[in-house]
C-alpha cells in the first residue's frame, strides 16, 4: 500500500477534503503532530506522499518553537529528492524556505473567502479549477518565489499565493482543503486572531455556506489532477 505522511501543527487544520481522495486512491495516511511526535528521517524519506499542513506560527520563529529547525531540515531533504510533497499555508512557507526563499510577515493579513488571480502557469496547472472562485485565506506571512519554481497565483497583498517545482512539489498559501462543514473548529481555534483582526465569525460562517460547495468540487479536481501528475 502506498503511504501518505501528514505533518500537522494544530488539530483542526487537517487533510479535510483531501482525506477521502487519498482513501479512494488506496493511500494509507499517518499523521505526525509536529512538536509532539518524533519526526524521523526515514518516515519522511520513505513516504510516497508528504503533506505539510498549516498552523498559526511563522517559519522564522525558531527561537520560540525550536522544533521548526528539525522539521525544516527534514522537509528540505525531502524536497531535494523531488518526491511528491504538498504544502498548505505554513506548509507552503516551510517548503519555500527549504527551497531557498525568504519568508516574512506580509503587508496585511488575509483572512476570509476571496478569489486568487492565476498566472499563465497557474491557468495551465490543476489550479485552473479555482479560476473565478473563492478560496479560504488564513495567513499573515508572505514568501518569495523559490529558485527554479513557477508562481501559480497571487493577490494584491500576496505576490506568491501558490508555486510549484516540476510536477511533484506544490505549495499553496490558501486553503482548498478546508472542509466547510467543519468551519466552527477554525472559528474557535482562531478566535483570538479573529477578535484581534476585527473579523466577525458570522461573516466567515456565512461565506463558508456560500462558497464551500463549489470549493469542495474544485478541490477534488485540483487534488486528483495533481496526484496524477505527481504519480502518487
Amino acid at each position: 500500500m502506498k503511504s501518505c505522511l501528514v505533518l500537522r501543527h494544530v488539530a483542526f487544520e487537517d487533510l479535510g477534503a483531501l482525506a477521502p481522495i487519498l482513501a479512494r486512491r488506496g493511500l494509507g495516511v499517518r499523521y505526525l503532530d509536529v512538536g509532539i511526535d518524533e519526526l524521523g528521517r526515514t518516515q519522511i524519506e520513505d513516504s510516497d506522499l508528504v503533506v505539510v499542513l498549516g498552523g498559526p506560527i511563522g517559519v522564522y520563529q525558531e527561537d520560540a518553537y525550536p522544533f521548526l529547525l528539525r522539521e525544516l531540515a527534514l522537509i528540505s531533504e525531502r524536497l531535494a529528492s523531488l518526491r511528491p510533497t504538498l504544502g498548505i499555508c505554513l506548509g507552503a512557507q516551510l517548503m519555500a524556505k527549504g527551497l531557498g526563499a525568504r519568508v516574512a510577515p506580509g503587508s496585511a493579513k488575509e483572512i476570509g473567502w476571496a478569489p486568487v488571480e492565476l498566472t499563465q502557469a497557474g491557468l495551465a496547472s490543476p489550479l485552473r479549477h479555482i479560476d473565478g472562485g473563492h478560496v479560504l485565506h488564513w495567513h499573515g506571512d508572505n514568501l518569495d518565489l523559490p529558485p527554479a519554481c513557477e508562481g501559480l497565483a497571487f493577490t494584491s497583498h500576496c505576490p506568491v499565493q501558490a508555486f510549484r517545482k516540476g510536477p511533484k512539489l506544490l505549495g499553496l498559501q490558501f486553503h482548498v482543503e478546508a472542509d466547510p462543514g467543519r468551519i466552527e473548529a477554525w472559528l474557535m481555534g482562531h478566535a483570538v486572531e479573529l477578535a484581534q483582526s476585527g473579523i466577525a465569525p458570522g461573516t466567515l460562517r456565512q461565506d463558508a455556506l456560500r462558497h464551500g460547495a463549489a470549493l469542495g468540487q474544485a478541490a477534488a479536481a485540483i487534488f486528483n489532477e495533481w496526484l496524477d501528475e505527481a504519480q502518487v
